[in-house]
């Protein structure tokens, strides 16, 4: 795995035994997070487990933000991904977008991270569209 094809992003885990600061690290294949000592590793944010066969990472509430610039008529501009994922009987993962004065926002049950992501795309202003992308696996 090199630098150039991981994302890396700062969080908050929260659960009913309080909260903590964590890592999220997406790699294009995988996401991992480490709870408490203990890294969760998954396809997507719906599917981080202890390893094969172990619990699912559930009952929980993860929330970070990130960088995401936008591009309008060849400007770009820089706005802010807020995102939070709901792990519990299913994923519900909210996404929005922070940019030119306006909150954009998308959720989706599941925690599609890219479905969620393209039906903020098609609430940008016309012309405009994300100034970089994100990797897949989340």
């Amino acid at each position: 795995m090199s630098s150039e094809s991981t994302e890396v992003w700062t969080g908050w885990y929260r659960d009913r035994r309080g909260a903590e600061a964590i890592v999220i690290t997406a790699d294009g294949g995988h996401v991992t997070v480490r709870v408490r000592g203990i890294e969760y590793t998954g396809a997507g944010f719906a599917a981080l487990t202890a390893g094969e066969g172990r619990e699912p990472l559930t009952g929980c509430v993860l929330e970070w933000d990130l960088p995401l610039p936008v591009v309008t008529g060849g400007t770009t501009q820089q706005a802010t991904l807020s995102c939070l994922l709901t792990l519990g009987e299913r994923a519900d993962l909210s996404l929005t977008l922070h940019y030119g004065g306006t909150a954009f926002e998308a959720v989706v049950a599941g925690g599609d991270f890219e479905e969620a992501l393209t039906r903020l795309r098609g609430q940008l202003p016309e012309g405009a569209d994300f100034g970089r992308r994100l990797l897949s696996a989340a």
